[in-house]
């Protein structure tokens, strides 16, 4: 199976619903599935965000992240990017944590990489 990354870099509803779709598809197929959260992006780890805005098609981030976060599937969360922002693990969904650029190129490295 192949490993895929996938990275989210905007706080935008539809970017996030997309990624979050196309991991968990990528998953239940069996393929390895990491996430990473850079620049606003990172604002999606925050448990308290409403995930329940609809996209133009009618899906949104809560009919995704839940099985994300249920299978444990590991999602980085740019340190500076979200320290800056004032953001911490202890609002972080239980399958995040705080990550760096390091981490990032060598997941990149050895997986097909989507950007959103």
């Amino acid at each position: 199976m192949a490993k895929f990354l996938f990275i989210l870099g905007k706080d935008d509803n539809e970017a996030a619903t997309r990624c979050f779709q196309f991991a968990r598809i990528a998953h239940s197929k069996g393929h390895h599935v990491n996430l990473f959260f850079i620049d606003e992006g990172v604002r999606w780890a925050d448990t308290a965000r409403d995930l329940g805005q609809r996209t133009v098609t009618g899906d949104c981030p809560g009919d995704y992240l839940p099985y994300l976060v249920q299978k444990e599937v590991g999602i980085g969360i740019c340190t500076p990017c979200a320290t800056n922002r004032g953001m911490d693990e202890a609002r972080f969904f239980p399958n995040m944590q705080l990550d760096g650029a390091p981490h990032l190129i060598d997941l990149a490295a050895e997986s097909r990489v989507f950007n959103f």
